[in-house]
């Protein structure tokens, strides 16, 4: 589970610290990125698996990749996925900014992989 798959993986400077493996959203200005910590929150993809430094390079997994990713509470394969307040992935409620759908099952802490594809939770 280590890896994505997929096509778009971007560059973008973070402006505060970003754990491996988050939900990250657009930063306050161009080419910036900060972790997602809302469910309102527009996600734009999941981090890499580095954990990123202020004024680092974070890549970031974007739209039609398969990326790990830390769940933060019980998610069921197929549900869309949404930040709680530390950018780990949680299930959306209706009407919730989902950054992608759970691929895989899991539970809080653990890893798993989500398919970016950024929505209105249904």
């Amino acid at each position: 589970m280590g890896k994505s798959t997929g096509f778009l993986t971007k560059g973008y400077t973070a402006t505060t610290a970003i754990p491996a493996r988050t939900l990250v959203k657009f930063g306050g200005a161009d080419g910036t990125v900060v972790p997602s910590a809302a469910a309102t929150d527009s996600g734009i993809g999941v981090s890499s698996d580095i954990d990123t430094a202020v004024g680092e390079r974070c890549d970031v997994f974007m739209n039609g990749n398969i990326a790990p990713v830390v769940f933060g509470g019980t998610i069921t394969r197929g549900a869309s996925v949404t930040s709680n307040a530390s950018g780990q992935a949680v299930a959306a409620a209706t009407g919730n900014r989902a950054v992608g759908s759970a691929e895989v099952s899991g539970v809080s802490g653990d890893i798993g992989t989500i398919i970016i594809s950024p929505h209105t939770a249904a």
